[in-house]
């Protein structure tokens, strides 16, 4: 049962290396955050600092207005300082999902509002019904273990101090001490997934079962013990076919074949790579095929998968001047682009492509793709889009931003390296000077 006495003890025994920190409560109005204001309002005698955030999504018109000033009012009555972030037009509202619009605004502002405070933690007022609500939607995507164990209490300096307690329990305890909250019509409405399965699955499974949600708890505690098993057996095996962990890590490709599709979707999720289909080409794929998530770029080497860290400063080039060497010869020059751009290591096979140096027009760059881009491929009539280019060369998404094109100084593209050249800049029969432009791993 949720009082001061048992979130005091659950707060003091969870965030034992957190104590004397600041922290940010998230604060819809609602009665789980209104209430979570309350208690932290009742631990300040135990040197917990807080402020209190409140976004207004603009989304119910007079109720979004009322939400807020009941958070309002209730920093002005306990001298708490608060925070809020009105949606506007620059905030355009996408096609897609408005939950997880919403969402990116929410964590944006919170993020913004912990630095310039120096706050050392967000804490959001999740519950126990919403950890119920994650279990289902994750068992429904075949989310596995990961996703079965429901919401972390403690992940990435975001704190939920009320997993522990039933909404029930939260709503009891909010008219038991008089605490003022708004409640959201628009959750009644099962207009979204999460809302079906809060007004309709979850009602009827405690139907069935008074103490259903006391069981699920404890469930939840044993999938956690089990996850905490299975990632240092994961660990261990990991251990034992890591050829190498220091300037990149490699690692030996057929002894992870033979582990089975859990244990390699496991080792490589760290890496980013989390598509099963994608998982499944890196065992089948040949000598010096590449791959790339958001963070590695993975290449294949005879029986070993190499997976080199992408840097920060290798993601945020966008566009890079090549520079023309003087040749001897000068009806014949050449340019290496692995000489100029040691600081990239993004293309996947060598490739040697000669352009009549009379047609261009300098300085020649490599650039990312921009909408629009098209280009006249060799072997190709017509023009085509680059982006009707990477489809029909059936290249995953994530490599797509990895890729580079090369570009003259009036930004024509001269090909999509190191896959097709443009043929409008090609060398031909009339062709007096050559410029080969190559790269050599």
């Amino acid at each position: 049962m949720l009082t001061q006495l048992s979130f005091r003890n659950h707060l003091k025994n969870s965030l034992k290396s957190s104590e004397k920190k600041k922290y940010l409560l998230a604060v819809s109005g609602g009665a789980d955050s209104m209430v979570l204001a309350y208690l932290f309002e009742g631990i300040k005698d135990l040197g917990y600092l807080f402020q209190i955030a409140h976004i207004n999504y603009k989304l119910r018109g007079e109720d979004s207005e009322a939400d807020q000033k009941v958070v309002e009012d209730f920093c002005k009555i306990h001298s708490i300082k608060f925070h809020s972030y009105s949606v506007s037009e620059k905030d355009e509202k996408p096609e897609g999902s408005i939950q997880l619009w919403a969402r990116m605004l929410r964590y944006r502002f919170f993020d913004e509002i912990c630095q310039k405070e120096n706050l050392d933690y967000l804490v959001t007022a999740h519950h126990l019904n919403d950890q119920l609500e994650t279990f289902i939607i994750n068992l429904s995507r075949g989310s596995g273990i990961s996703g079965l164990t429901g919401i972390p209490s403690n992940e990435n300096n975001i704190l939920r101090p009320l997993l522990n307690f039933s909404k029930e329990e939260i709503y009891e305890f909010a008219r038991e001490n008089s605490i003022e909250f708004r409640e959201d019509l628009s959750n009644k409405k099962n207009d979204y997934l999460r809302n079906k399965i809060r007004n309709t699955i979850v009602p009827n499974l405690c139907t069935i079962d008074a103490d259903f949600l006391n069981s699920f708890k404890k469930s939840l505690t044993y999938l956690n013990q089990t996850k905490e098993f299975v990632q240092q057996q994961i660990k261990e095996i990991e251990e034992k076919i890591t050829i190498s962990d220091k300037e990149n890590i490699i690692l030996n490709k057929e002894k992870l074949n033979l582990e089975n599709d859990f244990v390699q979707f496991e080792i490589l999720k760290k890496y980013g790579f989390t598509k099963v289909e994608e998982i499944k080409k890196i065992f089948t794929a040949e000598t010096g095929s590449t791959f790339f998530s958001k963070n590695y770029q993975l290449n294949i080497n005879r029986n070993e998968i190499v997976l080199i860290k992408i840097e920060e400063k290798q993601k945020n080039i966008s566009e890079i001047i090549l520079t023309i060497p003087e040749n001897e010869d000068q009806n014949n020059l050449t340019v290496n682009i692995s000489d100029q751009i040691s600081i990239i290591d993004t293309f996947n096979k060598d490739f040697y492509w000669e352009f009549n140096a009379d047609k261009l027009t300098y300085p020649l760059k490599l650039r990312n793709k921009k909408e629009g881009d098209f280009f006249y491929p060799v072997h190709f009539s017509g023009k085509k889009k680059v982006s009707k280019f990477f489809k029909d060369e059936k290249i995953p998404n994530l490599a797509k931003q990895k890729i580079w094109l090369l570009t003259d100084g009036n930004d024509e593209i001269l090909g999509v390296i190191p896959f097709r050249q443009d043929r409008k800049y090609a060398k031909d029969e009339k062709t007096n000077t050559i410029l080969t432009i190559l790269y050599e791993k």
